[in-house]
């Protein structure tokens, strides 16, 4: 084995360990974030991911409880808790008024927007410096990061407790 190809091994190994620490560390970065959101907006973590899923449209109290693995009197609780917080409101479903659906208030979209939205322009602002070759690369990375943890979820889910 030559040198220069053992070199290049060693590089892609360092490179490979630096990925594994910046990985560990955005998602300490992310977590640090999302606490502090949490406590600015006066709500626990689990509130805040409901928060974020009615960011992106409205939902009922039985696809909330299933993204967040969370009972149904557990989601009446949460629902309620942010209700009197002013953040989400219940509606009646248009096509059977015996059903709701729970929509973010304005006010409560105001309030996630001031936390939030300043990262996301600076991060929009971020991978504009990447070709679209990068950010297929970043994207593939992601993406396979993601379903590993999701993988992984399920495993750990499925352990025996202690």
């Amino acid at each position: 084995m030559s040198r220069e190809n053992s070199d290049a091994r060693g590089e892609v190994a360092q490179l490979r360990a630096e990925v594994g620490r910046e990985a560990q560390a955005l998602q300490a970065a992310v977590d640090a974030v999302d606490q502090a959101a949490a406590t600015n907006l006066g709500v626990n973590r689990t509130d805040l991911r409901c928060l974020e899923i009615l960011w992106h449209g409205e939902s009922t109290p039985g696809a909330l409880a299933a993204e967040l693995n969370l009972t149904s009197g557990s989601v009446t609780t949460m629902l309620d808790r942010l209700a009197k917080l002013g953040y989400v409101a219940r509606h009646p479903e248009p096509g059977d008024r015996r059903k709701v659906v729970i929509r973010i208030t304005d006010a409560a979209m105001v309030k996630v927007m001031r936390i939030y939205g300043p990262i996301a322009e600076e991060g929009a602002g971020e991978v504009t410096r990447y070709s679209a070759a990068e950010l297929r690369l970043v994207i593939d990375y992601l993406r396979r990061s993601r379903e590993l943890q999701e993988r992984h979820r399920a495993r750990i889910t499925g352990l025996p407790e202690r």
